[in-house]
Parts: structure tokens; sequence; C-alpha cells
């Protein structure tokens, strides 16, 4: 939808599709990351996402970091480099006219054989 526009764009950012629990030294979950209800983060937790945002939204569309590693070291806070001191987009990550572009495409299988599954689908289950 906002493909096309020089103005504004939409990236996802997955720093956090792959995180795993934060452990202590004992190998238990570090609960100083977590609130007292044990499921909100506490300040040291959104302390940790916020840097993994931040990072997530520097790095280039396509190599973006998919876990944090929950080490509260602000040293691995990264910053724009004169070579890129901007937000990394599709656009700006070389995306911009390539075939990862997200046209419409038309769909491979027929609207009537969906219908006719669904259909034979409801038949057999009521059999």
């Amino acid at each position: 939808r906002y493909e096309q526009r020089e103005d504004f764009a939409v990236v996802t950012q997955p720093f956090f599709r792959n995180t795993l629990w934060p452990l202590d030294s004992t190998s238990k979950p570090d609960m100083s990351f977590f609130a007292a209800d044990c499921f909100h983060f506490s300040v040291r937790g959104y302390a940790e996402m916020a840097m993994a945002l931040w990072n997530n939204m520097l790095e280039p569309v396509g190599e973006k970091q998919t876990y944090n590693n929950f080490t509260y070291d602000r040293s691995k806070l990264r910053c724009p480099n004169p070579e890129k001191p901007f937000l990394s987009t599709r656009r700006n990550s070389g995306f911009g006219n390539s075939d990862l572009s997200l046209k419409k495409t038309e769909s491979s299988v027929p609207y009537w054989a969906v219908i006719v599954t669904a259909v034979a689908g409801v038949l057999v289950g009521s059999l």
C-alpha cells in the first residue's frame, strides 16, 4: 500500500521473533527483566526491548536481527553512521524496484475450487 510513497514507509521489525527467556547465572529465568505480575517487562526488560527495536530500525531490510540476547549491555546500542544516517526501509535497503515488491498477484487456485472443497468438507464432516 505504501511501497511507492517517498515520504512514508511501514517496516516490520522482527527483533522479538526468535527471542528466548533471559536466564540468570543458575540457568533459571531471570525475573529481573519482568514486572511483579511476571507478564509485563520491568524497566530493565523495556530497556532491552527499546535497544533491540532501535537496532532493528537501523538494520537494512533482509538483514534484521530476529532475536534479543538480553545482555543489558549498552555498548550493543548502534548509532547511525555517515554512510546510512537514516532508518532502514525497503526502498533505501535496495528493494525499491526489485522482485520483492508487494504487487498483488492472482491466486493460482480458482475460486470455485475453494467452494467445492468447503462443501465437500462439510458433507464429509456430516457423515
